[in-house]
């Protein structure tokens, strides 16, 4: 298994700062932001770039609006700012300006989940992925460390089209190195095991693993898997994974519905039916308060895994 430490800086940091690194590299990329470029950490590119750092105050379709533009005239962009503005407030652009022509703009998305918990409900993209992989032609990745962080930044300046980057509020936990290898399409098993598998990304990723070693005390061998790209899904790790622990929990910090779960399940039930369960938020809004506390009352905590995971392994 995986031995994680303790996070210096959140993953959003680490992606902005790769950001700032590959200003070097290409002259022609510019950042676009929406006057929260200390919370996102895009003021470090702006600091070092401020002829291609663009803050158009609090006007999320107007920024995204300019991002479009500039893409439309070759040049790779990135769009910075909560997941719940750039999912919601300015869904309609993100669709019929961006990813209808297949644009170079990247996200930078800050604030997944119950990650913003101290932040409240307004700040909580609790739906943004039901939103964004609905959409054509984009491409969405959530990276559970700094490493992983960093590694999303260059994918998605590699690939074509617009790619949107799921970042947490809070630095948790660091599990990969330098030197590990991270592609589209791709995911990482983090913890081997053979009686069940529990598919997670971003930080419920550090929950399965905490719930892995319980249920390993507990004499059940729980194979993680971090699932960093969502979409598309690494189908062809899951099934080699599935097809040794024949069941599956998939664990996220979004609403189950229309999340990675409902992917993920739906493709099982067309190939490979199989005991199945999803943790995720119960079709409700959760509250401000302390990180750990939220997912716990909430649902998304290393002990409901456990008591999930036990509940499947007795199906099969």
């Amino acid at each position: 298994m995986i031995k994680s430490v303790k996070a210096a800086n959140p993953t959003r940091r680490s992606f902005a700062e790769r950001m700032k690194e590959y200003g070097k590299i290409d002259s022609e990329f510019a950042v676009f932001e929406s006057d929260i470029g200390y919370s996102t950490y895009s003021y470090l590119f702006g600091e070092e770039f401020p002829n291609r750092y663009f803050n158009l105050g609090i006007a999320e379709m107007a920024t995204l609006s300019a991002a479009a533009g500039m893409a439309a005239g070759g040049r790779t962009v990135i769009v910075c700012g909560y997941g719940v503005f750039i999912s919601m407030r300015a869904l309609e652009v993100v669709r019929s300006f961006i990813c209808y022509p297949n644009l170079n703009v990247k996200f930078l998305s800050s604030h997944g989940g119950l990650s913003a918990a101290i932040d409240g409900v307004t700040h909580q993209a609790t739906e943004d992925l039901a939103f964004i992989c609905t959409l054509p032609n984009m491409t969405v990745l959530a990276p559970c460390d700094t490493v992983s962080a960093a590694r999303m930044f260059d994918i998605a300046v590699k690939k074509a089209g617009p790619v949107y980057t799921r970042l947490m509020r809070d630095p948790l936990f660091d599990i990969y190195d330098e030197g590990d290898v991270f592609v589209p399409g791709g995911s990482h098993v983090v913890a081997p095991g053979h009686d069940i598998t529990i598919a997670a990304y971003g930080d419920m990723v550090f929950q399965a693993l905490e719930a892995a070693e319980e249920l390993a005390r507990q004499n059940i061998s729980a194979e993680v898997l971090d699932m960093y790209s969502i979409k598309p899904f690494d189908w062809e790790g899951l099934k080699t994974s599935i097809e040794k622990t024949g069941a599956l929990l998939v664990v996220e910090n979004h609403q189950k519905r229309n999340g990675l779960g409902y992917e993920m399940g739906i493709k099982i039930l067309k190939n490979k039916p199989l005991p199945f369960d999803h943790i995720g938020i119960e079709d409700c809004f959760a509250e401000s308060g302390e990180y750990l506390s939220i997912i716990d009352k909430y649902g998304l905590s290393s002990p409901h895994i456990v008591k999930a995971a036990k509940t499947l392994v007795g199906r099969h």
